[in-house]
């Protein structure tokens, strides 16, 4: 980041509202100003957003995130990530610097690009092919994610024998897609995502229903997920009102709207990339479960049922 003119930055961890991920958080309490707080699910996207707002062009950071959700060998509730944003760039600026930190990181922590894990090889170097959400899911399922319904995309997850948490569209359709990446070892990277998985990113000119989201997939997971970021406020509003309709109707991994990063887009933020990815890639490369990553991952004491 440092060699590509970022700089490092601190956001909080304790926030009224918890933004730039759709994931279930830890609640606690501030007793000083009897309001209750969260911790944070990304690594300050709302707050870097604001540092573009405020004139600073490039910036980054590293620091702990927190997910009150299931664990497994992938997923654990605390975990370190890396977020950037660009100011003047869009996804396809995103791609390009991706791929080439992708490739510096396995060449200068591991010495190869050629790794295998989770039943899947693949070879990082040479360049990433780009793949589109739609097609991919309409070859895979049949469904096309632009003319579906609730029903339809239903009764296909139940055939398939996929287990998804919620009920509302956008949970249904995110793990049609879950279904979709298990096969493709990769790297690739996905592009082409409908707006309704995609609630901070800017919409395709040429189909607004799509979006310039960027997401790399490799092993059959998500290791990297980036965006055009959306900075139009009526959109952005819109969006958010859509969120809070989800999470009234019950679903707790809906993104909570933040109304304040609305009236900072009314003063303006420049177009903007923003890209986020986790030691998560880190635990592939070494072909470890993430648990066994980390030094002190939290295990239940002793004597706890």
């Amino acid at each position: 980041m440092k060699e590509n003119d970022f700089m490092e930055v601190e956001t909080p961890t304790l926030e009224v509202t918890t933004g730039g991920a759709e994931a279930t958080p830890f609640k606690t309490y501030n007793e000083d100003l009897n309001l209750p707080l969260y911790l944070r699910i990304s690594i300050g996207e709302l707050w870097q957003k604001r540092l573009m707002s405020a004139g600073f062009p490039k910036t980054f950071e590293i620091g702990k995130a927190y997910r009150n959700e299931g664990s497994d060998q992938n997923h654990l509730q605390e975990f370190t990530n890396l977020e950037f944003y660009w100011a003047y760039a869009d996804y396809k600026d995103g791609m390009s610097l991706v791929e080439k930190m992708y490739k510096k990181i396995a060449k200068d922590v591991f010495g190869k690009t050629e790794f295998e894990t989770r039943g899947h090889k693949f070879d990082l170097a040479g360049e990433w092919k780009k793949i589109d959400y739609r097609e991919t899911v309409k070859k895979e399922t049949g469904i096309d994610v632009l003319d579906t319904t609730y029903d339809e995309v239903k009764k296909k997850l139940d055939e398939l024998k996929m287990v998804y948490d919620g009920a509302t569209m956008e949970r249904l359709m995110d793990t049609l897609w879950k279904y979709c990446r298990k096969k493709i070892s990769g790297p690739v990277f996905l592009t082409g995502h409908p707006k309704i998985v995609s609630p901070l990113s800017k919409s395709m000119p040429e189909n607004p229903e799509l979006t310039e989201r960027f997401q790399v997939i490799i092993a059959g997971t998500e290791l990297g997920n980036g965006f055009s970021e959306l900075n139009d406020p009526i959109d952005q509003k819109k969006r958010f009102e859509v969120q809070q309709e989800l999470l009234a109707g019950g679903d707790k991994e809906a993104m909570m709207p933040d109304m304040e990063f609305v009236e900072m887009l009314e003063y303006g933020m420049p177009p903007t990339c923003g890209f986020g990815f986790g030691e998560m890639l880190f635990a592939f490369l070494a072909d470890k479960p993430i648990r066994e990553t980390q030094f002190f991952p939290l295990m239940k004491p002793r004597g706890l049922e």
